[in-house]
């Protein structure tokens, strides 16, 4: 059905909101000059628009119920098999559900889509599928992906494998408690603020945030386009190589992935750190929230590369304590123009829009806005009131800096090949309880990404590996390196991997 033109009522309605001063006959004017656009939409209505391809069968699957589903890291079950060789042959992956997989039902962690079935195969899955990789399911992510924890998710908490007491992580929480529960051996996961590397590094799995524009987000619904990486997360170094070598690579739909350069992540795997330079980033360590001995073991675990052959320095980096200021300033008004606001995909984007996702994701924001979680709720009303109030400027201010923030980390690459640090620099905290109160919940899922969320705003491929327990709970080491050199992460992270088995450290 072709829309209709305003109603006079309507446009003067439209007028006040943005202070402008029409009487009745001004609107009827204006309504008349809108009858050519009009016809210009009927004809969209008339047209078909391409979709993305859906070329392997399926059958829709099914809910799990809990006692196939002890972690609640599963959103839905599938077993889409594809073309069964490649480097994939013979993995199951599980999907985040931020990402489409066709005929099967995607809720992104949030009531507002709860429903949604796409009819589109994200560019990610089509590759998983074509490299012999089966699809096991959709794997629960936080309410629109806009949490570090995993208690905001709509299903209920997803809950660590290592302890169910604790937090996975997020948003990608379920992606690695699946990983760590041995139900998969691959999963993908995304990364807006650490989102990868959090889960994977409280739930002691390897989880690599590539650089932006390497992957594809086709298919996928974003947070803010500036911010937005796909990546994998899987039970070993090798797994990680092969699915990144799966899904990366420049993608029509995606003009990020213009610039992708793709490197040879398989034959990275035995190369070594013999003759690498290694810096270990002083305000890495030590933040007010830092836990002492998650600091001293990360800073262990980064001095045994010396004895692979690497040359291990610490260098400063002041600007570092500044990445998560920058950070805040970009995918706050990001977020809530493009995400909310947007309708899941925002405008004047040179790419892909999956239309439906938008439709959806409309209708369930405008019936039911309260569903959303206390984030979301953060997020939009503190985004539009910066928007409002100071008219993107902090935005604007915040993506100009992210050039001095990315230089800052390239001169210290310049000198060496990677940068370490602690992931997160405390363990996997407790999952707050149903009922506490606001701002223990906020707090729970925004309190830990000191170390991550500067890398989103830089854009630097950054890797996070297992490298012992504090508590009983995995914590991480996380390794920084130039953009595109994706190799050298792998090699250093299988280095490490095969001193030994990180559990017992």
């Amino acid at each position: 059905m072709a829309p209709r033109l305003p109603t006079v009522e309507q446009i003067l309605d439209i007028a006040d909101f943005y202070g402008l001063h029409l009487d009745n006959q001004d609107a009827a004017s204006f309504r008349g000059l809108m009858t050519g656009a009009m016809t210009s939409y009927a004809r969209l209505d008339e047209l078909t628009e391409p979709k993305l391809a859906v070329k392997y069968p399926r059958s829709p699957g099914y809910r799990p119920g809990p006692e196939e589903n002890r972690y609640n890291a599963w959103y839905w079950k599938t077993d889409i098999r594809g073309s069964g060789k490649g480097l994939l042959a013979g993995k199951s992956v599980a999907v985040k559900d931020n990402i489409c997989v066709a005929g099967v039902p995607m809720m992104n962690g949030s009531r507002l889509l709860e429903g949604y079935v796409p009819e589109v195969d994200a560019t990610v899955v089509t590759r998983v599928l074509d490299a012999g990789g089966t699809i096991a399911g959709k794997a629960a992510c936080e309410d629109l992906c806009f949490s570090a924890g995993s208690h905001t998710c709509a299903t209920g908490p997803i809950r660590n494998p290592h302890n169910p007491e604790h937090s996975t992580g997020g948003s990608s929480g379920g992606s690695a408690a699946l990983i760590a529960a041995k139900e998969v051996e691959m999963a993908l996961g995304g990364d807006q603020g650490g989102s990868i590397r959090t889960p994977s590094c409280w739930c002691g799995a390897y989880g690599l945030k590539p650089t932006w524009g390497l992957v594809p987000m086709t298919g996928g619904m974003p947070i803010s386009y500036s911010v937005d990486h796909c990546g994998p997360i899987c039970a070993s170094t090798e797994d990680v190589a092969r699915l990144l070598a799966a899904i990366a690579g420049p993608d029509g739909y995606d003009p990020r992935t213009n610039l992708a350069k793709v490197g040879d992540y398989m034959n990275a795997l035995g190369r070594g750190v013999k003759g690498v330079k290694i810096a270990f980033l002083k305000e890495g360590f030590g933040h007010p929230t830092s836990d002492p001995k998650t600091d001293a073991k990360v800073r262990a675990a980064i001095g045994e590369f010396t004895a692979l052959g690497a040359v291990v320095e610490e260098v400063s980096v002041p600007m570092h304590y500044d990445g998560p200021h920058i950070w805040t300033g970009v995918i706050l008004e990001g977020a809530a123009e493009m995400m909310i606001k947007g309708y899941a995909m925002g405008n004047n984007w040179y790419g892909y829009y999956t239309t439906s996702l938008q439709e959806a994701f409309a209708r369930g924001w405008r019936s039911q806005p309260d569903d959303v979680s206390e984030t979301v709720k953060l997020v939009l009303i503190l985004g539009e009131y910066m928007h409002r109030q100071y008219h993107n400027r902090y935005h604007a201010k915040a993506q100009n800096l992210r050039v001095l923030l990315r230089k800052a980390y390239d001169d210290v690459l310049d000198a060496f090949d990677i940068i370490a640090m602690p992931t997160i620099p405390f363990p996997a905290t407790k999952i707050p309880p149903a009922d506490a109160p606001r701002e223990q919940y906020v707090d729970a899922a925004l309190n830990m990404q000191q170390n991550t969320c500067p890398f989103d705003v830089s854009g630097h491929p950054a890797f996070t590996i297992p490298c012992g327990k504090v508590g009983g709970l995995p914590i991480g080491m996380m390794l920084v390196g130039r953009h595109f050199d994706e190799a050298t992460l792998i090699s250093a992270g299988q280095a490490f991997e095969w001193i030994g088995d990180w559990r017992g450290r």
